[in-house]
């Protein structure tokens, strides 16, 4: 809960000094392993095109060192990016500093000891097999426990803060901590046999199901909505210009939160999942398409009256960049999710020049302008070369749309032999997958120059942050707040007993209930829903309230805001994890006992 300043007590001017070690820490191990991550991604786009590259010794495989690719990229590349715009933007936005050096140092060294774990396992083939979920059980033990590290440290900061409302910045920082714990924790419940192997505790088609839950929303909630936060902090600072709309930043938020955690079953289309949870992926993943583009046009939008400066300032170049990748990227993922695309795309090129418009154009691109924009500020000197900046900038986005036009051309090209079939169309045209593989090769060479290109740009921006930060001395941020003598202590009850928080958890339990329960149920479920709908109307208008000010109710304190954001995303992995895994799938096969 949250102690904030009220006015009408006398204030106490306080000089407050942020520490921005965390920040310099992270941003440096961010540059050091996304380059490592990036070489890896050369080298086994190489491999594709080369069989030689693959060499003799299996650790250096494309099998054994393609997770350690994604790993790397995903998780230690974006991973101390995320943390570093983090904790940079959250002290200024609470005006408060970091509650604890202590956890701020156990996260950083803690994350690269697992980052480094990670490195040593997978080349060795220590491996769940599982997307995005490859590390041993030892190591995601470790992983979960940094994660609750970070994030003691992240609410024990908000509730010190000395800023009484919590900006947009701050929700997507709190749906990315609870959601990638709730996420992660239940994704790799398993029982270990030795210290590098264990079972899931689900099987078959729960297991594929749970699978996909996690790895669909570790892209939403890893890679998409704290990169968001960063966006709605950062984009407006490069700008000097106000965010474009607050409203649209209420509705970007909390129809992403509700509606991205429903979607992981598109990753399972035309499979042996239910079809009523085939469906249900694909329905939510289009309606990703409000969300995702509302809040790609209010990162545009923001910089209205600034596009002059983008000629010349390579951090919005990058930031227009990413954000306009962003919405490619959410456009086309919900293209993909529909079940008759999806067969044509699944299992193809297609899918690769879709992640990495994503992980390169979004992700790459928001990360470069962050670095470009807190160089000169984390060591009190002006950016090495600007021109450097802008030639990273230009040699980043020839390389990104060189790699993803070679897999567009070369996905459309596998799915379509794959699907083709000869008159009569009872026997596949091409049998062997070799086929469809082979025909697309030269593009493989290809992605791999688009590839080498966006890694020297990361490359020139190592140099430039290096020749900035030399010989310069490191500052931290600092600023002169008026606390009160006594502040206001903000109860739990005077948090949850407030009629926000009352009508919003209503109108969940009852649109859950109409959504998940059968029957007479389902329908008393949609008449309580009905009846809160019409219970508030009444109530605003009697009370004279605007939605304004109820909102504004709801962010003064963080704990019910983090209960309702919690319930937001729990609610749809409940629905669609709980049937599947209740169901006997024994009692459903004739002459099984």
């Amino acid at each position: 809960m949250s102690n904030v300043p009220t006015g009408d007590q006398p204030l106490i001017k306080t000089r407050i000094e942020y520490d921005d070690t965390p920040v310099r820490q992270f941003m440096i191990a961010s540059i050091a392993w996304g380059i490592v991550g990036m070489f890896v991604g050369v080298l086994i786009a190489t491999q594709l095109g080369f069989w030689q590259a693959n060499f003799k010794t299996a650790w250096l495989t494309f099998g054994r060192i393609r997770p350690l690719h994604t790993n790397a990229v995903i998780f230690a590349f974006v991973g101390n990016m995320m943390f570093a715009g983090i904790y940079y933007s959250t002290q200024r936005l609470v005006k408060a500093r970091t509650a604890s050096k202590a956890l701020s140092r156990i996260h950083f060294w803690g994350w690269q000891a697992i980052i480094v774990a990670a490195a040593i396992t997978l080349p060795l083939g220590l491996t769940q097999g599982k997307e995005y979920a490859e590390l041993i059980w030892p190591i995601n033990i470790a992983v979960a426990f940094i994660w609750v590290v970070f994030g003691i440290n992240f609410f024990w900061t908000i509730a010190r803060r000395n800023e009484p409302s919590l900006y947009v910045a701050i929700w997507f920082y709190i749906a990315t901590i609870i959601t990638v714990g709730m996420l992660y924790i239940v994704n790799h419940l398993s029982i270990p046999t030795s210290w590098t192997h264990s079972y899931p505790i689900f099987g078959g088609v729960q297991d594929a199901l749970v699978q996909w839950w996690y790895g669909h929303n570790a892209v939403a909630f890893f890679l998409t909505t704290p990169i968001l936060g960063i966006m709605y902090y950062f984009l407006p600072k490069a700008a000097d210009r106000p965010v474009y709309s607050y409203r649209l930043s209420i509705v970007h938020f909390w129809s992403l939160v509700f509606i991205y955690i429903w979607a992981g079953p598109h990753h399972l289309l035309n499979t042996s999942l239910p079809n009523w949870l085939q469906s249900l992926g694909m329905v939510f993943s289009l309606m990703l398409w409000a969300p995702s583009w509302g809040g790609m046009l209010n990162g545009l939008l923001t910089l209205r009256g600034a596009w002059h400066k983008l000629r010349t300032d390579p951090v919005l170049k990058f930031f227009a960049a990413g954000v306009t990748f962003y919405g490619m990227a959410t456009f086309e993922g919900p293209l993909m999710a529909i079940k008759s695309v999806n067969a044509l795309s699944h299992y193809s090129d297609w899918t690769i020049a879709h992640v990495h418009s994503g992980a390169l154009g979004w992700n790459g691109f928001m990360a470069a302008g962050m670095f470009y924009w807190l160089a000169p500020r984390l060591w009190n000197r002006k950016l090495h070369s600007v021109a450097a900046a802008n030639m990273h900038f230009w040699l980043g986005l020839v390389g990104i749309l060189i790699y993803v036009s070679s897999m567009y051309v070369s996905g459309i090209t596998q799915g379509i032999m794959l699907s083709a079939t000869k008159e009569g169309g009872t026997v596949l045209a091409y049998p062997n997958f070799i086929d469809a593989v082979t025909s697309t090769r030269i593009l493989m060479h290809i992605r791999m120059v688009g590839g080498l290109m966006y890694l020297t740009g990361f490359i020139m921006l190592a140099w430039n942050v290096w020749k900035t930060a030399h010989g310069a001395e490191p500052v931290n941020g600092s600023i002169e707040v008026f606390i009160p003598e006594k502040r206001k202590s903000l109860t739990l009850a005077g948090g949850f007993l407030n009629a926000p928080v009352i009508y919003a958890t209503l109108g969940l339990v009852f649109l859950t209930g109409w959504a998940a329960l059968p029957g007479i149920s389902g329908s008393l479920s949609l008449v309580g829903l009905i009846a809160t709908a019409m219970v508030l109307s009444v109530h605003k208008e009697l009370t004279k309230t605007s939605w304004a000010s109820w909102y504004d109710r709801l962010l003064e304190n963080a704990l019910p805001f983090t209960a309702l954001t919690t319930a937001a995303v729990f609610i749809g992995g409940l629905v669609q994890i709980v049937p599947t895994v209740m169901i006997s799938t024994a009692e459903n096969v004739e002459d099984v006992r």
